[in-house]
Parts: structure tokens; C-alpha cells; sequence
């Protein structure tokens, strides 16, 4: 059966509308983007968050809206604010995060958004070790897209003593709870057996943040607080150890890496990076 002329006119017509109608849609949500992005950088997060949906809603394909509605979740997060309002910011932004992964896998900022918030989470309190693993995955996604960036490593290194270091406080605490025997102070070494329960749990979590450490360190020679963070490992592979003499080597490690710290801070004193 043939179209009649008058009906194919009117889908013509039909589709046109569509078309402009999609083109209208486009264009509302780049002005509520905008009008989001002006709130955004004033502070003003609430009227922020209400005009990403909006632009979000005109077309759902426009991923800075969404990177900027997670975005702005994520500024309204407290981390160990305990309010349901505020779990709810960061469970908001997680999943605006994950809805621009689902449509670019590999974005960087979505990564890294959920490997922020995922930490800040974990720090609780409570201290959530599992939310601490799970950031820890989100920063080696960023090492798969782009192993060149040192912040990843590092955030790596920042996960794994935050891991290793609640472990030894918390080995130390059940240890001083249940001894009937001397009590032990956080500088004093552990004694054999805690030792070997440490090295067996945490062993390989230090011995990989202090590759991640050193591998940001090599990316970028003066990151300081990468090498803050790795002689605050050594302090914690120190409590690994078997013999006096490799834990006085880790402890000199340390030492040798604050000085370091301290040589570089000073240079950057004297220094300053211009400020664009």
C-alpha cells in the first residue's frame, strides 16, 4: 500500500518537530549546565545540584552535567558526618560517578571521583577497611588508563598504611588487653609472635604500598608527601621484621627519607612555583 501524499507530509512534519524539539532539549540543558556551573563555584551547591538534574533531564547524554551533579554531591559530603542526609550525598555521588562510567569507562575524573569518596567514607568513623580496598581498586583503574600519573600510586601508598598502620594499632590494643605480662607502648617493637601475626596480615599490604610509593616517587622525583608516606611504611615493615638489625635498617630508611622531606619543603620555601 502506498503513503498519500498528505500522510507523508505529516510524518515529515512529525519528525521535524521531533527533531527541533531534541535541538530545544540540547540547548535548555547547556543553560542549566552554565547556570549549574555559576552556583557551583559561588558555594552555592544546593541550587547547583538542581541544575545539573535539570540539564541532566533535557538530555541525559551531556556527561558534564553529570560529572558536575557528582561533583557537587561529593562537595556536600562530610567525611564520619553520620547524618543520613550526608550518607545519602556520598551514596549520590558514587552513583552519579558510575553513571558516567557506565557510558565512558574509562572517564578519569568518574574514577577518581569514586576512589575519593569511597576513602573518605572508609575513614569513617567506623574505620571500614573493605570501602578502603574498594578506593584502593578505583586508583588502580587510573594506573590502567594512564599509568604515567603519580597521584594514583601514591593514593595507593595513602591506602596501604592506613590499612597496615589501624592493623598494628589494633594487634597492639588486643595484645595490651589480654597480656598478663608487660604492657607495650606504640614506639616499642612487637614482641616475636605479634610480630609474625603483623608481617603474615600486613606484610604484603606495605610491601605494595612501598612499590606504589617509590613508583610515584620515580614519576615525580620531589613528591614530598609521597615520600612522607613511604617512610611511615618503613615504620610499619620495621615492625615485619625478625632481627634488630633490619628493623634499625628500616627505622634509618625512615629517618633518611625525613630529612629528605624537610631538604625539599625548604627548597620549595625558597622557590615558590609561580601561581597561574
Amino acid at each position: 500500500m502506498h503513503r498519500k501524499p498528505h500522510t507523508r507530509f505529516l510524518l515529515a512534519v512529525v519528525l521535524a518537530a521531533l527533531a527541533a524539539g531534541a535541538g530545544c532539549d540540547k540547548l535548555r540543558a547547556r543553560d542549566k549546565l552554565n547556570k549549574g556551573v555559576h552556583a557551583f563555584t559561588a558555594g552555592q551547591y544546593d541550587a547547583a545540584i538542581e541544575d545539573f538534574k535539570e540539564a541532566k533531564q533535557y538530555d541525559p547524554s551531556l556527561l558534564n552535567a553529570r560529572l558536575y551533579l557528582a561533583t557537587a554531591y561529593a562537595n556536600q559530603y562530610i567525611p564520619g558526618a553520620p547524618s543520613d542526609e550526608n550518607i545519602h550525598n556520598g551514596q549520590q555521588a558514587i552513583q552519579e560517578f558510575q553513571d558516567v562510567l557506565s557510558q565512558d569507562p574509562k572517564n578519569l575524573p568518574a574514577i577518581d571521583g569514586i576512589g575519593s569518596i569511597l576513602y573518605n567514607m572508609a575513614g569513617g568513623p567506623p574505620f571500614d577497611p573493605k570501602k578502603m580496598e574498594e578506593s584502593k581498586t578505583y586508583h588502580q583503574k587510573h594506573i590502567q588508563v594512564k599509568p604515567e600519573d603519580p597521584e594514583s600510586y601514591y593514593w595507593i601508598g595513602v591506602i596501604d598504611w592506613s590499612l597496615s598502620y589501624r592493623g598494628n594499632k589494633d594487634m597492639r590494643s588486643d595484645y595490651n588487653n589480654n597480656s598478663r605480662n608487660k604492657t607495650i607502648k606504640d614506639t616499642d617493637p612487637m614482641p616475636p609472635a605479634l610480630s609474625k601475626q603483623f608481617a603474615d596480615k600486613f606484610g604484603p599490604v606495605i610491601e605494595e604500598g612501598m612499590t606504589d610509593l617509590k613508583k610515584a616517587i620515580d614519576l615525580r622525583p620531589d613528591y614530598d608527601d609521597a615520600m612522607a608516606y613511604l617512610n611511615l611504611l618503613y615504620r610499619q615493615k620495621a615492625d615485619t621484621e625478625t632481627t634488630a638489625e633490619a628493623r634499625d635498617a628500616d627505622d634509618k630508611a625512615a629517618d633518611d627519607l625525613v630529612e629528605k622531606v624537610k631538604a625539599i619543603k625548604q627548597k620549595k620555601m625558597e622557590n615558590p612555583q609561580p601561581t597561574s
